[in-house]
């Protein structure tokens, strides 16, 4: 890989564990309000995270997917041309309705405007390499989960924010549909990007999860058990809205992150019964 890494994003829960993976001097962390990359292999973290910003400023997914991506885009290029290689963290929102388990090349029907800026951003991004003969990778991640999610919420991360509120003894409600979702350790998942960024090929997609649909009701039971809080777990129906812009279940084929070396080395139970502990003397 080509090193230094300039990060864009570096300050957020994946960014900022993705730092801790390299060394002093591989690394350059880019202020959040500037536009220049210090060198041309560039791993961009901006993004939103959910899709209920359009409900309070419609404009914000736009903004920070789309017109700022742009901009960090432009500007590398115009300094290093093709030099350039850009390495986007991207979402497995972009795939939406679609077969299961979802394939880099399967059908992408997103819905919501995160989920739909998000998939704006890959093809913008695939277009405007092509154009201008620059590099670039795309990376789809699964459920990201770990110490260090300080913005987990009902909206964002919603099973690490239950088993806080679990840990806290506080009650909480599972969607009756019993999701299925593709959960990671954030701290494979800095280690698959890392993995992609120095032996992925350019201009391709690659997943980054563990390939495994899990039980989100069946994981916030295990975290309830396994740290004995006295919060219950009951049921709630889905929210019209929620049923507009999310799917029930979704996991990814990881087959070609694998090709590469991946291995998970984080069980997503283990990583659960951490956080049960963890959330039991912290509040972020």
């Amino acid at each position: 890989m080509i090193k230094p890494v300039s990060v864009f994003g570096g300050t957020g829960f994946i960014g900022s564990q993705f730092l801790n993976q390299y060394p002093i001097g591989e690394t350059v962390l880019v202020s959040r309000n500037k536009y220049k990359s210090p060198a041309p292999n560039i791993v961009n973290f901006i993004s939103t995270t959910d899709n209920y910003n359009v409900f309070e400023n419609p404009y914000l997914d736009i903004e920070t997917n789309l017109l700022m991506f742009v901009k960090i885009l432009d500007e590398a290029r115009k300094d290093w041309g093709k030099e350039l290689i850009f390495n986007q963290i991207s979402t497995w929102f972009c795939y939406g309705l679609t077969e299961l388990p979802a394939k880099e090349n399967s059908p992408c029907r997103p819905t919501g405007f995160y989920s739909v800026t998000a998939l704006a951003r890959e093809q913008l991004l695939a277009s405007y390499c092509r154009t201008f003969d620059v590099s670039y990778r795309i990376l789809r991640l699964g459920n990201v989960i770990g110490i260090g999610d300080k913005k987990a919420s009902a909206k964002k991360n919603a099973l690490q924010w239950m088993v806080k509120e679990l840990a806290q003894g506080r009650d909480v409600s599972v969607y009756k549909s019993d999701a299925i979702r593709d959960y990671i350790d954030v701290r494979d998942c800095v280690q698959a990007i890392k993995l992609v960024m120095e032996k992925g090929e350019l201009n391709q997609v690659y997943n980054i999860s563990n390939g495994k649909g899990l039980s989100v009701r069946g994981l916030v039971q295990h975290a309830q058990a396994s740290g004995g809080f006295i919060g219950k777990v009951g049921s709630m129906d889905v929210p019209d809205f929620h049923k507009t812009v999310q799917v029930t279940s979704m996991y990814l084929d990881n087959s070609k992150i694998k090709k590469l070396g991946y291995v998970q080395k984080h069980d997503i139970k283990l990583s659960v019964e951490e956080l049960t502990k963890h959330y039991q003397t912290h509040d972020t």
